[in-house]
């Protein structure tokens, strides 16, 4: 396997990683709302907490990606 081969594979582990962190804090984030009764499943606010969050997650990711420089 070649340098290049190895990056891609660095990268999409790396991507594959954040979007189940982006899952796991939305839901942990959703999760109590949702109990609460705060909003519905499929309500907007649910997919505004899932966009918040994944935006916050891109954010944190991309700065994080530059700093390790794969």
């Amino acid at each position: 396997m070649n340098w290049k081969e190895n990056k891609n594979i660095k990268v999409v582990l790396y991507i594959s990683a954040w979007v189940i962190i982006w899952g796991s804090v939305g839901s942990l984030i959703d999760y109590p709302l949702y109990k609460a009764e705060i909003y519905s499943e499929g309500s907007l606010w649910q997919y505004l907490t899932f966009t918040i969050t994944g935006i916050i997650c891109f954010l944190i990711g991309l700065k994080i990606y530059k700093n390790l420089k794969l």
